[in-house]
């Protein structure tokens, strides 16, 4: 790569880099203002406008979008006649968990054998230097042949769509012919990779109740319908023997088409342990990029610790379905709700509210934007091509730019591959692949303005 006038640029970059993620990181900017202070997300906010606003960005803006968080937006402009990019990121991150099971304090970045650890280091306050290292290679190389919109969101973690709602209420605003989605990641460390689809996802809250109130298990216990362990029927009712998710009307036996996973390598990707089998049936691929995935994110029930010999009257537990492409997340809803509601046991009253929802995609790969990445990737990781996977999360943004938007194309790339460990304790980024994919952003800006 050292021949390269861009990559000599970005590798003279990198310890300026490092430096600015170190003070975004820093910012504890959860978009949760229950557990953290809003002034933390404001501060990330202003952070990024002042950066593009360093670059010579114009019309650097904070929108206030109806989730009452604030996406950043900045418009830099190209050559006369060129094409638009808009590049994505977002600033908001995951909270980190038990603070405790963080190696070093998750909002300090902190080098360690070789990686950058901290909340956000990849996902996706990485992206956001990502796009910022691109820019800055391409302006010290002759400049930037296109014309180019930067939207960094302010809550896509929380998954209560403000930036979808503000882009549908504003649609000239992040128009472009083609869109960059810095949140997503290579499928290994140095395999250069763009995600092709998206699984989807509803996220429900299911209270059950059957007492007006809790009642001492002795006395009652063995007639007394108890709402705690209806609850664990219900939820058990969402996966077949093997693991399978099994909502009622919900198929479930698509198949991937692309690249495949091998199923070592993701037991140590996933850090299952010795002797436990993985769930489902099909290949990896399949189970986690082409099918429907329930999980228990969490159960309301007293704990443990302190508990008494009572029989609950209400339990409650969050619920996510990752939907796959092909699905409609509205109608996955449905059926998830149709589930929980036919399947509680014992006529315990049951109520299923809708907290969050958002589409699944899936990109025209046959597009000219998909060979100039391909070209730039060649180049910024020599040896390898470009190879396709998909991604079991969900980035319901694609789908409101994909529907707003339907000539532009969509490619996602990112830093958030498997040792990122992104939404756990101990995330961290790979400077190497910050610096790579840097790169591959812009030579791909380059290339596609001359395609």
């Amino acid at each position: 790569m050292s021949s390269n006038p861009v990559a000599e640029t970005v590798a003279s970059l990198m310890p300026r880099a490092k430096a600015e993620l170190t003070e975004l990181v820093a910012f504890k900017s959860v978009a949760d203002f229950d557990q953290f202070p809003r002034s933390e997300s404001e501060g990330a906010a202003n952070w990024i406008a002042q950066a593009l606003r360093a670059e010579g960005f114009e019309d650097v803006a904070l929108l206030d979008t109806p989730d009452g968080t604030q996406s950043v937006y900045g418009y830099l402009p190209g050559p006369e006649g060129a094409r638009t990019v808009l590049l994505y990121a977002h600033y908001d991150v995951q909270p980190p968990l038990d603070e405790a099971g963080w190696v070093t304090p998750p909002f300090e970045l902190t080098e360690r054998d070789g990686r950058w650890y901290g909340r956000g280091a990849a996902d996706c306050k990485g992206g956001v230097l990502m796009h910022l290292l691109a820019l800055r290679a391409l302006k010290a190389n002759g400049g930037v042949p296109v014309h180019v919109k930067v939207i960094a969101e302010g809550s896509e973690e929380q998954g209560t769509g403000g930036l979808e709602r503000y882009a549908e209420a504003h649609p000239d605003l992040l128009e472009a012919d083609t869109i960059v989605i810095g949140d997503a990641g290579n499928f290994r460390v140095g395999l250069p990779t763009v995600t092709s689809t998206l699984r989807g996802m509803t996220l429900v809250r299911v209270q059950v109740d059957t007492l007006e109130g809790n009642l001492h298990s002795g006395q009652f216990g063995g007639a007394a319908p108890d709402a705690l362990a209806a609850l664990i029927r219900v939820l058990d009712s969402l996966r077949a023997e093997d693991g399978s998710t099994t909502v009622d009307g919900l198929t479930g036996d698509d198949r991937w088409d692309g690249l495949e996973y091998d199923e070592e390598q993701f037991r140590r990707d996933a850090k299952v342990l010795d002797g436990v089998q993985l769930i489902g049936s099909g290949t990896v691929a399949d189970r986690i990029w082409a099918r429907p995935a329930v999980t228990v994110l969490g159960i309301d029930c007293p704990p443990v610790v302190g508990a008494t010999p009572s029989v609950q009257a209400s339990a409650r537990a969050l619920i996510s379905l990752r939907v796959p492409p092909g699905v409609d997340a509205a109608e996955a809803t449905k059926l998830l709700q149709a589930h929980l509601q036919t399947r509680t046991p014992w006529g315990a009253r049951v109520q299923v509210e809708q907290i969050g929802q958002g589409q699944p995609f899936r990109a025209d790969t046959t597009s000219p934007a998909y060979q100039a990445m391909a070209d730039a990737m060649a180049v910024a990781y020599p040896g390898q091509e470009m190879q396709y996977a998909g991604q079991g999360g969900s980035i319901p943004l694609c789908n409101t730019l994909a529907a707003l938007y339907p000539r532009a194309e969509i490619l996602l790339i990112g830093l958030s591959e498997p040792e990122a460990q992104i939404h756990a304790v101990n995330e961290s980024v790979s400077p190497e692949e910050l610096e790579r994919l840097s790169v591959a952003e812009a030579l791909f800006l380059r290339n596609y303005a001359a395609s």
